[in-house]
């Protein structure tokens, strides 16, 4: 062999080696997780200053594309002219070239494209972070090449105007769940980013505390009556009424009441603070926005007769995104309890969907609370003894109060068992 067709050869293998590098880097940087990628960007690993490289090329993910093509047809059309040289030479003009044509071909496809993208999509974050220098360093040297092809892409982009590519509500929920299989977020944490997701959705109708559970005094009362209310009740905060609980005309705050008990110098209705009154219709977002704006705490629901639906507190709104919370002196409230034998304590103030979610059932109700589900099943006021059946479920009104359920004792049928009896 001499030294001519030695450096063919060389420059051939080389071409392919090159080839290989750009498909593997194009594919990492299409298939790389940016979450796990910025993970290792924000701790102090030494592999931390190249995920920041990465993120900084795939932040620009034009630029690297171009790059990668220009520089991927490049060396294929070079490792194209030198091999059809070195055959030509060797079979002659004729058989040379189909030669050439194929073989390049088999070892383009195989060694260059199929075998290096396959490599690369294994560990697509690995890889993109070692090639990242190489690439930043092309990227840099193909800028005015990239520059008219980010050009040419907006006009065709003018010209062919493409389906909206925002991400939509599931695809948040598929990167969440990625993340937590990842291992890159926990449990809670998942918990927490869905809550937050599902935050806009959620409406003072669906967190309201019932009109029957309102902690509520009348304008007229004493001192001494609004005192043993705020103990009863265990609240920082009464509403005020006048004639009814549907005409609220105030809310009266435990630091106001006893710092007027102790200075006597305004009477009780000048503590009084003016509420507010919201549809139960208006999104959950909107109502804290519109607390914070008020300086307020809570906020009278109106249903559609303009009596008083129930209320929605800073607290409510909280919990619906970080969940249960406690303090001191609230009382620990369990919604399901085992009893034994099947048999389960349910609290009618609980979500019918946490419910479902407990026992394993599909969620296929409209109706908010197991009281409320339970009465809908009736068809009636509910009484204690009321019994029915549903799927797998036996519920038995256990304990009512004023007309409404407060709990009941649900048995799981025993064939089909209970995952959490």
């Amino acid at each position: 062999m001499d030294t001519e067709s030695f450096f063919n050869i060389l420059v051939i293998v080389l071409m392919v080696f090159l080839g290989a590098y750009f498909s593997a880097t194009e594919t990492a940087f299409s298939a790389l997780n940016r979450i796990r990628i910025r993970s290792i960007a924000e701790g102090k690993s030494p592999r931390a200053r190249r995920a920041s490289l990465v993120l900084r090329l795939h932040d620009d993910f034009d630029k690297v594309l171009s790059t990668l093509l220009i520089l991927n047809n490049l060396a294929t059309l070079i490792a194209a002219g030198v091999s059809a040289l070195l055959f030509v030479r060797y079979f002659g003009e004729d058989l040379g070239i189909t030669l050439s044509t194929v073989a390049l071909t088999v070892v383009m496809v195989f060694f260059a494209d199929i075998t290096p993208k396959s490599l690369a999509k294994e560990s697509p974050e690995e890889f993109a972070m070692t090639c990242a220098p190489l690439l930043f360093f092309f990227v840099k040297v193909l800028s005015p090449a990239n520059y008219l092809f980010i050009k040419w892409k907006s006009f065709l982009g003018k010209v062919f105007k493409g389906s909206d590519n925002r991400m939509t509500e599931d695809e948040l929920y598929s990167i969440v769940e990625e993340a937590r299989n990842d291992g890159l977020i926990n449990e809670d944490n998942k918990q927490l980013l869905e809550n937050a997701i599902d935050f806009k959705e959620f409406t003072a109708a669906d967190i309201l505390t019932s009109r029957m559970d309102i902690a509520a005094v009348s304008e007229d009362s004493s001192e001494e009556e609004v005192l043993q209310a705020f103990l009863q009740a265990g609240y920082s905060r009464l509403l005020v009424y006048k004639n009814s609980i549907d005409h609220i005309v105030g809310v009266i705050s435990l630091w106001n009441f006893f710092n007027h008990r102790e200075k006597k110098e305004t009477s009780l209705a000048d503590i009084f603070s003016t509420p507010i009154f919201v549809a139960p219709s208006i999104k959950i977002d909107e109502l804290f926005k519109l607390l914070q704006k008020e300086a307020s705490h809570i906020a009278v629901v109106v249903d559609e007769y303009g009596g008083t639906a129930g209320i929605v507190t800073m607290e409510d709104i909280l919990e619906k995104l970080v969940g249960d919370i406690w303090d001191e002196n609230d009382e620990i409230i369990v919604d399901f309890s085992p009893l034994g034998n099947n048999k389960h304590k349910v609290l009618c103030s609980a979500y019918v969907s946490d419910m479902f979610h407990y026992f394993g059932l599909d969620d296929n109700t409209e109706v908010e609370s197991v009281g409320g589900w339970i009465m809908d099943n009736l068809r009636k006021v509910p009484e204690e003894g009321d019994t029915f059946t549903f799927e797998k479920l036996t519920i038995t009104v256990s304990k009512t109060e004023n007309r409404r359920a407060l709990e009941c004792v649900v048995t799981v049928s025993e064939d089909e068992g209970c995952a959490n009896a």
